[in-house]
C-alpha cells in the first residue's frame, strides 16, 4: 500500500486543531437557528425506496446522514476526521458512524458487506481530497454501490477541482454520469454554474 497522502482537510486540521470544533459548532448554531440544512437529504431521499441503504461519504458531524436515517433509511457515515465522527455519534445516535478515508474505503473489512442504494458525498468533500487521489476515491465509492445504486457528488467549483477534471476522473474510475445539475434544488447546470451535483452509476 502506498503511503497515505494527507487530504486538504487533514492538512487544515493539522495546522489548526480547533478547525474541526469550529466546523461542528457552526452547524450546531445553524440548526439551532432553524436554518434549512436538509437540501441534500431531500435530493437523495427522492431517489430512493423506503428503507434503502445509504452511505454518507465524508459525513462530517452527520447532518445529511442523520436526516436520511430519520426518513427511515439505513445509514452508514464515514469521515477521515475522528473529531467530526465523535460529534456525529453525540448529536445523531442511530446511524453507524465510522472513521474511514474515502480513498481506502473497505467497509466489508469492517463487517459491512452489503452495498448501498445511494452514496452521497456532499459538503465540498471532493474539493478537500488530496490532489491526485480523486480517481482512487471514486473507484472505492463505486465498489460500495449495490446493483443499480447511484453515487451523488455535490461540490463548489472554483475550489481546485473543476468539471474537466471530474469528467476525466469519473471515466477513469469506470463510472458513468447519469445526470448533472447546478444545485441540490434541481436547477440545471450551465456554463455559468459555480456548483455541480452529479449522479453517477457503476455499470
Amino acid at each position: 500500500m502506498s503511503a497515505h497522502t494527507p487530504s486538504l482537510w487533514e492538512q487544515i486540521v493539522a495546522a489548526n486543531p480547533d478547525h474541526s470544533h469550529w466546523y461542528i459548532q457552526r452547524f450546531r448554531d445553524m440548526a439551532a437557528a432553524g436554518a434549512d440544512l436538509d437540501g441534500e437529504a431531500r435530493f437523495i431521499d427522492a431517489m430512493l425506496a423506503r428503507g434503502s441503504r445509504v452511505l454518507d461519504g465524508g459525513c462530517g458531524p452527520g447532518r445529511v446522514g442523520a436526516k436520511l436515517a430519520s426518513l427511515g433509511h439505513t445509514v452508514v457515515g464515514v469521515d477521515v476526521d475522528p473529531v467530526l465522527i465523535a460529534a456525529a455519534k453525540e448529536d445523531h445516535p442511530g446511524p453507524q458512524w465510522l472513521v474511514e478515508d474515502l480513498c481506502d474505503l473497505d467497509l466489508p473489512a469492517r463487517g459491512i458487506a452489503d452495498g448501498f442504494d445511494a452514496i452521497v458525498v456532499a459538503g465540498n468533500v471532493m474539493t478537500f481530497l488530496a490532489q491526485g487521489t480523486h480517481v482512487q476515491a471514486l473507484g472505492a465509492l463505486g465498489r460500495h454501490l449495490a446493483p443499480g445504486g447511484r453515487l451523488v457528488l455535490g461540490f463548489g467549483l472554483g475550489r481546485g477541482y473543476e468539471i474537466e477534471a471530474l469528467e476525466a476522473d469519473v471515466a477513469t474510475a469506470g463510472l458513468v454520469e447519469e445526470l448533472r445539475l447546478g444545485t441540490w434544488d434541481l436547477r440545471p447546470f450551465t456554463a455559468r454554474s459555480d456548483f455541480v451535483v452529479t449522479v453517477l452509476t457503476a455499470p
